[in-house]
């Protein structure tokens, strides 16, 4: 798989994955053209939205005074895109969007808000940019702005242009939108994530100073997880994964999380489950930590009195190797007790731990 094929995979994998998306290139390079291939792809409508040429009001809404009260209307692109239910919003140029016009995009890229208007939740935004440097009175992202996106870096490869020339350009692949993460998948995503940041908390947050791609933050975490969980769905390869990990925390935040996540080798919560009194707690804190933590999160988003048992069994055997770790998934445990659930006989076994934990008087 060539980097274009690479990024375009990985656009599509953002996309349905309803995580912002800007691809970065130098002008003419086909950036424009595989978006809105991949709206006629999807049968989509795209409206493109050029910022350079926009106002403030043109995302915050224009100020209108309608039967005594001032609403903020919404451009005609975006009753469009609510009308039609679904489709892409396509920031063409985005470099070339001033700071004021950068701050009024804030709300439309992550709330999918114009105005007084929201949205529906299947109009998804993708952007392009060239760097600063190339665009035509070029701007840097503010950090704000850049933090909402996933960055993908568009390639040059002058064979692929030869053959797009020749036969057409292909559209991006559509498995992603086939084949959406399933509850188990995005649960083990979230305590993957989840259990790098307690051995790495410095990169939970790394603010930059300047303009520039993407950063480590608690959003673009929460994204990193949402885009492993849509690649796993998928069936994507290892660089699609590390080019859309790396568009959304950068570089170096990516190729820590990414070495580490190699090693981790985590059992399926679901099999956990269907066999507590089998499992074996790893010896490493941070794979305990990721461990119990999806085994929890199947537990409670299962609501049932029978995957509440089995996780309780499962933490008290935690507890006889790992008693500070057991205690974390008793806390939440605790807290989302099933209807009609019995204290499990596994309590008793977890009762010293919850009562230092303040779960027990």
């Amino acid at each position: 798989m060539d980097g274009g094929d690479v990024v375009s995979e990985a656009l599509a994998v953002a996309v349905s994955a309803g995580v912002p998306t800007v691809l970065w290139g130098s002008p003419g390079t086909g950036k424009t053209s595989v978006v809105v291939a991949l709206a006629e792809a999807l049968n989509w409508p795209v409206e493109v939205v050029v910022g350079s040429i926009r106002e403030p009001s043109d995302f915050a809404g224009l100020p209108v005074v309608a039967d005594g009260a001032v609403r903020l209307a919404p451009p005609a692109w975006a009753q469009r895109l609510a009308a039609a239910g679904h489709g892409l919003l396509f920031l063409d140029e985005l470099t070339t969007a001033p700071p004021a016009v950068q701050a009024a995009m804030l709300r439309v890229v992550l709330e999918r808000v114009v105005g007084d208007v929201r949205l529906p939740d299947k109009v998804q935004v993708v952007a392009a940019a060239n760097p600063p440097e190339e665009a035509a009175d070029g701007w840097d992202l503010t950090p704000p702005l850049a933090n909402r996106f996933v960055h993908l870096n568009w390639p040059v490869d002058g064979r692929r242009i030869a053959r797009g020339l020749a036969v057409g350009f292909p559209a991006p692949p559509l498995s992603a939108f086939a084949r959406p993460p399933s509850r188990e998948q995005v649960v083990r995503a979230r305590a993957t994530v989840a259990a790098f940041l307690e051995v790495r908390p410095v990169l939970a947050l790394q603010v930059p100073s300047g303009g520039g791609q993407g950063w480590p933050s608690p959003r673009s975490w929460e994204a990193t997880a949402t885009l492993a969980a849509a690649c796993e769905a998928a069936g994507s390869s290892d660089d699609v994964l590390a080019a859309l990990v790396t568009g959304a925390v950068g570089e170096g935040a990516a190729l820590e999380f990414l070495s580490w996540r190699e090693h981790l080798d985590l059992p399926d919560p679901v099999a956990v489950l269907a066999d507590p009194d089998g499992f074996e707690l790893p010896r490493r804190g941070d794979r305990a930590f990721a461990v119990l933590t999806s085994v929890v999160a199947v537990a409670v988003a299962a609501g049932d009195v029978t995957s509440w048992d089995a996780a309780w069994r499962v933490i008290a055997r935690a507890a006889r190797t790992a008693p500070d770790v057991a205690t974390l998934a008793a806390r939440t445990l605790a807290g989302r007790r099933p209807r009609g659930a019995a204290i499990p006989s596994a309590l008793l076994e977890l009762t010293p731990i919850l009562r230092a934990a303040g779960l027990l008087p």
